[in-house]
């Protein structure tokens, strides 16, 4: 079976996991060793203005948007996307305001933010789906006009580019996730990149928040001043990020490499563009009958998948809210695989699946 995620991964990560489980130091709240390491060289790796490693993606979009006192606000953001982004607003008290996805990339549609921004709105969550960066510059036009906030989701873009730099230094806060199937992989663990104005005082709060609201910390006195949650990163995750952070950009290129090929041999038209700043964490394509063709592809040993069924659909959030891009594209969506164990046996393989089933 030729998986849709698998971890791109060698013995260097082993090793470095067996290090740490020998040394007996497996986590510490106060963030140090493995984790600060991490945090101090993903910073260098995306050159935002400050880093704080957390234990997923969810924990860093919880702990983020809490910087920008969204309570009783709107929130604005993309219905395609997975449900912790939506979540997190509800975290944080706030109230999400569906938006549509532009069509042709499946990011956040600009028009619709347009529409949709009011004097309730507190903040503007974006996300780069599938690897693919949303458009920053104009998104950011809006946002500084109304003074309000950017927050990123980048769960599936570590080591995209925007405008000739990677991703996590252009908005207020870039929110990462380091799960096992994403393109950098931990056994579990997140970061978030701060660029707002008061980065020095937003790191100190969120490294309180990561750890129970703890701060102050002299040998085993500390103070609490905050509600805070128990989202730090453990030291054989930190451990392994070290690793693949090293790998990131060659397992990048490769990823590029492979939708490069379906971009230029897959016969239909409704398929991910290509662009060299995308990352590529899967690449999606649009189907006639997705059951029968999902179906058929299993049968010949090709895993594809669902990147997602809509958040306003689902039970919780069931809303009335009309988005038609999002609703015609996501009874059709079909995720295939990118990562970088595919051989071009393989490559060739989906390429030929597809070309016979899309339209089955």
């Amino acid at each position: 079976m030729i998986k849709l995620f698998d971890p791109y991964i060698s013995k260097e990560e082993a090793k470095a996991t067996t290090k740490v489980i020998q040394s007996k130091f497996w986590a510490s709240g106060s963030g140090t060793n493995n984790v600060r390491k991490f945090e101090d060289l993903f910073l260098k790796y995306t050159k935002s203005k400050n880093c704080i490693a957390v234990n997923s993606g969810t924990a860093a979009l919880h702990l983020a948007l809490s910087l920008f006192n969204i309570e009783n606000k709107e929130v604005l953001v993309p219905s395609l996307t997975f449900v912790s982004t939506v979540n997190s607003i509800l975290y944080n008290k706030g109230k999400p305001i569906f938006v549509d996805v532009d069509s042709k990339n499946l990011c956040i549609d600009i028009m619709d933010i347009k529409k949709k921004i009011t004097k309730k709105t507190g903040a503007i969550i974006i996300v780069d789906f599938a690897g693919m960066p949303a458009n920053i510059k104009e998104i950011k036009k809006i946002a500084d006009k109304n003074r309000i906030p950017i927050i990123e989701d980048a769960a599936h873009s570590a080591g995209a580019m925007y405008n000739g730099k990677r991703i996590g230094s252009h908005v207020d806060a870039v929110c990462f996730s380091f799960h096992p199937v994403k393109n950098l992989a931990m056994p579990t663990g997140g970061a978030i990149c701060i660029n707002n104005k008061n980065t020095k005082e937003s790191k100190k709060i969120l490294q309180s928040l990561r750890w129970c609201g703890i701060e102050n910390r002299q040998n085993f006195q500390y103070d609490i001043k905050r509600l805070g949650w128990n989202y730090y990163m453990n030291e054989i995750s930190a451990a392994v990020g070290l690793v693949q952070l090293k790998k990131l950009d060659f397992a990048n290129k490769k990823r590029r490499s492979i939708a490069k090929k379906y971009s230029s041999k897959l016969k239909m038209n409704d398929k991910m563009p290509y662009s060299d700043d995308c990352v590529y964490h899967f690449y999606w394509i649009r189907v006639k009958n997705r059951e029968k063709f999902m179906k058929k592809m299993y049968e010949k040993g090709i895993e594809t998948g669902i990147h997602y069924n809509p958040v306003h659909k689902m039970s919780y959030y069931k809303s009335k809210i009309k988005l038609p891009i999002t609703e015609q594209v996501a009874n059709k969506i079909v995720s295939i695989p990118t990562h970088p164990n595919l051989t071009n046996s393989d490559i060739n393989k989906i390429i030929h699946a597809v070309n016979d089933l899309y339209d089955c």
